[in-house]
């Protein structure tokens, strides 16, 4: 039940739950490349995958700090060879990085648009296509991807089709994919918070009050629950945070809340 020597390839870990699960499985000591485009400090943006390197460091684990645009096979390539590199193999892929825009089709600019889709499904399907092939040599691979389970409400495609669109893409990979290697042993699910999760992207959602939310620690601490299993066990699944922590025996996730006295909000697309 540890990831201790595993290697970690997380995408979009410079902050929020990219950044949780980087520290969490540092915490076991593990090996943790961490990708994201911020490498340089954003005044309007906390954290640098340099930031996130030196936490990981404290925290027990090894650091590779890579700068890289998911939307970029070059730079993907390059970053997953590095990663080989720096620590022989990969046995994790966290397919975390997402790009949000929760507005309608009239508000919604085409470059907008097109940075959903080319973060979120596509980038989802470049990062783990390069990695799959050290997965595959890897004794229990696993990808995880944030991702919500499939749905055709017309609910979540009428508010804001192009977010929907872009963030079901990372979900139909992820089925798409499990469904592929499943019989050579790579478990390829997908994991989505029962609450709203206090982040960054939370500025993007109107009307969000961070004080009804939950912190990233709740999906890291998930995250790790699923990864440490048997790849064997499950794959092509779509999990809520909560249920795989329950599974694993958490009664307590009042210690998860911004604030355990107010009412959380659930989090879209459930």
């Amino acid at each position: 039940m540890t990831l201790s020597g595993k290697t970690v390839v997380i995408t979009g870990a410079s902050r929020g739950i990219g950044r949780a699960i980087a520290l969490r499985a540092a915490a076991d000591g593990a090996n943790v490349a961490i990708l994201a485009k911020s490498g340089v400090p954003n005044p309007k943006l906390p954290g640098t995958i340099h930031t996130v390197a030196e936490e990981v460091r404290l925290g027990g684990g090894n650091p590779l700090a890579l700068q890289c645009d998911i939307r970029e096979e070059e730079q993907v390539r390059a970053a997953v060879a590095a990663t080989v590199d720096a620590f022989g193999g990969i046995d994790i892929l966290v397919n975390n990085a997402s790009a949000i825009w929760l507005r309608g089709a009239l508000d919604t600019p085409m470059k907008r648009f097109d940075l959903m889709q080319q973060v979120n499904a596509r980038g989802t399907f470049l990062v783990t296509q390069a990695c799959l092939p050290h997965l595959l040599e890897a004794p229990n691979p696993h990808v995880l991807t944030l991702a919500p389970p499939p749905s055709l409400d017309p609910k979540w495609w009428g508010a804001h089709t192009g977010y929907t669109l872009a963030k079901m893409g990372m979900s139909l990979v992820t089925l798409g994919l499990a469904a592929e290697f499943r019989e050579r042993g790579v478990a390829i699910n997908a994991l989505w918070p029962r609450t709203v999760i206090a982040t960054d992207a939370i500025n993007m959602i109107p009307g969000v009050d961070p004080a009804m939310c939950r912190r990233p620690e709740i999906v890291a601490d998930a995250a790790h629950a699923v990864l440490v299993r048997s790849a064997r066990e499950r794959t092509g699944a779509f999990l809520i945070d909560e249920d795989v922590l329950r599974e694993a025996g958490v009664t307590d996730f009042e210690r998860y809340a911004v604030d355990p006295s107010r009412p959380l909000l659930p989090d879209l697309f459930l």
